[in-house]
């Protein structure tokens, strides 16, 4: 409850514009749409839904407005530093501390407000045709909404308590709608698993806070990052252990190793909801953290030190990356592979901000967001009109290119972006963060990251062709109307080529045009009966029965569906292009860089390379940097009637040099360029009719031990879900449950029970000896009296 509605006079903003000053209302607006939904919606004639789409369209308004005055403030400082736009209300006090509630607003905030808001209003639009006809329609805008509100206003905090509000309203949003079809116990395990891991990494976030309030004595964020990069704190060792607490959250919530297990098990919910949680929201709130605390992570766990050659950001973004590349490529289910590749993505940005690369890192946030909410939407787009509700692609997908053009398209431009060919979005930004790790010696790192890069064009290409090309097999065989009595489950570890030759079917010329008005028909049927199938992945019985093939085939989905997806892939390509070095554009970087306080001068720093020297002169003065997250607004002393962002400390990242053509296209060029032969023989050897020399290693899963042992150590995903559910659950969580059954049931009900045995026994003797004894012969002594007057009368 707000205690008081007045602003704090020590974070008085400057007349910055009516959107920046009034950010605030972008978290309020969804928020409130959710309270509306729920005690409305049902009575709306869409079910709510029009709420949520509206009150997103308003928040991305208000958004898009202050990201105009912002870069109005940018560019008219001319190269100075611009501070935040920073509002704040008492919320409530407890001696000596005064919690307040309200808006920091900078380059990166006003990146994630607008990317937030846009990719919120574009899945919501997809969702009212995705899941109509739905039993909890309303019920899952409303969660949609709040989800949304959530990362707004965590993304808007000034301190650290409006930042958890935000973390875990999406957490409890995340709950819901992962579970969103609860009855099924699949999605239940799912959606508890999410939450109690996340939970786990949560505790981190708890420590870290109160860690920062007693080194720092506040819970601001511009005050504490001011004073980290001062170094204005009594140990570095307790920073230290505060930097590994809040990391240790990150890892929970943006699906780090170890705790990334939920992650893709998260996919049992409706694919907006995937979308949308692996895009721009929960699984990047981690990264956004680091990011905005930067200060405390540089200093604390010595990133970008001379002689470091690893840090613990870093490692585990490393590590991340990598593990979970080489997962997704025995995924059989389209959304698992993409689930994997988010976690994959998360740990390059990890690793960007562990090795220094702070614009690479965020610049990636902001890519992604883009390429990888659409490469979701694309999924539930198959599923919804092709595949039957199925997300198997070995067993229901093929074939499919001619067919869906438009969710095809959009599709190999998303996976071009993601695997980093030159000139597309993700080349400009996951590049840069690999040319960082080499640039600062991370050496060891840098190798890794290039593994990693090959595996994401190998993975995505095996799932490119599994889903579109080929033969159609399964629910789009049956679509196409091709007799298919094995669903066309090809065995990709078969024993011998030649087997796989026999599951390759060819699809007859004559069923492959659909006439007009039998889609118009199955349109139709299709929409009233779309509460009967469920999103969950996996389930044979949603599947079109064998022996119905339909007389027409797939054709893309409705425009509510293709129209966002067609947007996304634009901005696929055109997003990357806001901050390419290759091309002389530094624009994005030039937006954010007040963030984290880079330097003014980006002369020679930007094109030599730097020493010990150079970096300990990059951690220079106050009077020579543009100065960081912390302070309070003061006059300026020069330029008339202006205000000045004055910080307790000075921070700074060094930017690597500007590379050249030649040395980012064609390593660029060479990676994917390998991934994707190595992933293409493959498949083709596995699924093709012609033998390649990739043919002789078909069945080496089946031929030789130590490849089948490799490959079932990755189908079961390193056993780190048995290591968790039946070694550490078992004998932590077990023993604790059954302390507390047996506490429950001789302590709290013991005392329960003879607290009611003690009433029963006081009862008891009150009725002998009170009301037997006392009162009845009261009453029959005065009776007794009465009678024995009567008589004598």
């Amino acid at each position: 409850m707000l205690l008081a509605a007045e602003e704090t006079a020590e974070h008085a903003t400057e007349a910055a514009g009516w959107f920046l000053e009034n950010a605030w209302l972008i978290p309020v607006i969804p928020a409130v749409a959710f309270f509306l939904i729920i005690f409305f919606g049902k009575k709306m004639p869409r079910g709510g839904s029009e709420i949520g789409i509206a009150s997103m369209l308003g928040a991305l308004v208000i958004a898009a407005g202050a990201t105009y005055q912002w870069i109005d403030r940018v560019n008219a400082s001319h190269g100075e530093h611009v501070g935040p736009v920073v509002r704040e209300w008492l919320w409530w006090e407890s001696n000596p501390f005064e919690f307040t509630i309200g808006q920091y607003i900078d380059g990166l905030s006003v990146m994630l407000l607008v990317l937030v808001a846009f990719i919120s209003t574009l899945v919501q639009i997809y969702s009212t045709e995705y899941v109509a006809g739905d039993r909890r329609y309303t019920h899952f805008f409303a969660a949609l909404t709040l989800f949304s509100a959530g990362m707004l206003a965590m993304v808007l905090a000034p301190n650290m308590v409006q930042l958890i509000l935000g973390w875990e309203i999406m957490g409890l949003c995340s709950f819901m709608l992962i579970g969103h079809w609860w009855e099924e116990s699949a999605n239940s395990k799912a959606a508890l698993k999410a939450f109690f891991t996340v939970r786990v990494g949560d505790v981190g976030l708890l420590v870290g806070t109160a860690m920062l309030l007693g080194i720092f004595g506040t819970l601001d964020i511009g005050e504490i990052n001011g004073l980290a990069a001062a170094g204005e704190f009594d140990s570095k060792n307790m920073l230290m252990w505060t930097a590994v607490a809040l990391f240790i959250a990150c890892i929970g919530k943006s699906g780090q190793f170890p705790l990334h297990t939920w992650l893709p098990d998260a996919m049992a919910g409706p694919t907006p909801v995937s979308s949308l949680l692996h895009s721009s929201t929960m699984v990047v709130a981690g990264v956004f953290l680091v990011a905005r605390l930067y200060p405390v992570f540089h200093v604390g766990l010595d990133i970008n030190v001379a002689g470091q050659s690893f840090n613990f950001i870093a490692v585990i973004g490393a590590i991340t990356l990598v593990i979970a590349a080489f997962l997704a490529f025995v995924q059989d289910d389209i959304k698992k592979v993409l689930a994997y590749s988010t976690v994959s993505q998360l740990g390059y940005m990890m690793l960007g901000l562990g090795v220094g690369a702070w614009t690479g890192a965020v610049f990636h946030i902001f890519t992604h967001a883009f390429f990888k909410c659409c490469l979701f939407l694309v999924a539930g787009s198959i599923s919804h009109t092709a595949s039957h509700h199925s997300f198997d692609m070995k067993k229901d997908m093929g074939g499919l290119w001619r067919k869906m053009p438009v969710s095809f398209w959009s599709w190999m431009i998303a996976t071009f972006a993601l695997c980093g060919v030159p000139l597309f979005s993700g080349f400009f930004s996951k590049d840069e963060i690999i040319d960082s790790a080499k640039h600062y010696d991370y050496t060891t790192l840098w190798v890794v990251s290039v593994v990693g890069a090959a595996m994401t064009a190998a993975y995505m290409t095996r799932a490119t062709y599994l889903t579109w090309f080929g033969t159609p097999r399964g629910g789009a065989a049956h679509y196409m109307g091709v007799e298919h009595d094995t669903h066309g489950e090809v065995h990709e570890h078969s024993a011998h080529p030649d087997e796989a030759e026999h599951a390759d079917l060819h699809l007859p010329d004559e069923t492959v045009d659909a006439p007009e008005s039998a889609l118009a028909a199955y349109q139709e049927e299709h929409d009233h009966g779309h509460d009967d199938h469920h999103d969950d992945h996996g389930h044979d019985d949603h599947h079109v029965p064998h022996g119905r093939p339909l007389p027409f085939a797939p054709f893309d989905s409705p425009w509510k569906i293709t129209a966002p997806i067609a947007l996304l892939a634009i901005l696929a390509i055109g997003s990357g292009y806001l901050n390419a070095p290759i091309f002389g554009i530094h624009w994005f970087e030039h937006q954010t860089e007040s963030s984290i306080g880079l330097p003014i001068d980006h002369g020679e720093e930007h094109a030599e390379e730097g020493g010990d020297e150079e970096h300990e002169e990059a951690l220079g003065s106050v009077d020579e940097l543009a100065l960081g997250a912390g302070g309070t607004f003061v006059a300026a002393e020069s330029g008339e009637g202006e205000h000045h962002y004055e910080a307790p400390g000075a921070f700074a990242v060094p930017a690597p040099p500007t590379p050249t053509w030649p040395a980012i296209i064609w390593p660029g060029l060479v990676l994917v360029a390998l991934g994707f032969l190595l992933s293409l023989g493959l498949s083709l050897a596995v699924f093709g009719k012609k033998k390649n020399v990739f043919s002789p290693f078909v069945g080496l899963t089946t031929r030789s031990k130590p490849v089948g042992a490799l490959h079932r150590f990755l189908v079961n995903k390193y056993y780190l879900d048995d290591l968790y559910e039946k070694v550490i659950v078992r004998s932590i969580a077990h023993p604790i449950a059954k302390a507390a059954y047996w506490f429950n049931q001789n302590v709290l009900d013991g005392i329960v029970n003879a607290v009611g045995a003690a009433t029963k026994r006081t009862g008891g003797w009150v009725y002998r000896n009170i009301d037997q004894r006392v009162v009845d012969g009261a009453v029959n002594a005065s009776g007794t009296a009465a009678s024995e007057s009567g008589h004598a009368l």
